[in-house]
């Protein structure tokens, strides 16, 4: 890995649900996930690649789950668990506190946010396909949040669709430990190019 090879005008960040339901106190999913995200200063390196990306002048994506409404599943087929879960929680909800950017992840002009996840790929009946090949680049970084849900379901769905993929191990959380491991260690190497911390990505970038 070397910053040759990360060209910015090739290379995209997805930022994945950096809502406050995740990562902000008293989220409806932030005290599930603060005890991994504690030990690997997620909050912290999230807002670290996402300086060092802006400040390369790459491409930011923002690509957000589905903000939950009141029986918006009611005559679904086939809601997945975690969807039912979601959804009987209304985590993310449409026009609440909880379904807002965190703070820290405010969008700034230029970026681009895709449309809304329904499960955990990013891509998946979205519109994130489309806009990175529109914007030229063939290279993601994923951080954000979770990293055995989300960020790795949008992983595999890149590496699939041809695109490089770079996990940041520690700009992510997961519910447990054991689910974070299962993420980095086991399924990562099976389909991500480069799995990295965030010092070795901002040296890099650098």
């Amino acid at each position: 890995m070397n910053a040759s090879f990360y060209v910015p005008a090739q290379t995209g960040l997805l930022l994945v649900d950096p809502y406050n339901d995740f990562l902000s106190e008293g989220g409806k999913l932030h005290g599930r996930a603060k005890p991994v995200a504690d030990s690997v200063g997620t909050l912290a390196n999230l807002k670290a690649v996402v300086a060092a990306v802006r400040k390369a002048g790459m491409q930011v994506f923002y690509v957000p789950h589905h903000r939950a409404e009141p029986d918006d599943l009611a005559r679904w087929k086939h809601p997945g668990p975690s969807q039912l879960r979601a959804s009987h929680a209304q985590v993310f909800a449409a026009g609440e506190w909880g379904g807002e950017w965190h703070p820290d992840f405010q969008p700034e002009p230029g970026d681009v946010i895709v449309k809304e996840h329904w499960a955990s790929s990013g891509f998946a009946n979205t519109d994130l396909d489309f806009l990175l090949k529109q914007h030229g680049i063939d290279k993601v970084i994923i951080v954000g949040m979770l990293a055995n849900t989300c960020i790795e379901t949008t992983g595999k769905f890149a590496a699939e669709l041809g695109y490089h993929v770079t996990l940041v191990r520690d700009a992510t959380a997961a519910f447990s430990a054991e689910a974070m491991h299962a993420a980095h260690e086991i399924n990562g190497p099976t389909y991500a190019h480069s799995i990295v911390t965030t010092q070795e990505l901002i040296a890099v970038l650098g």
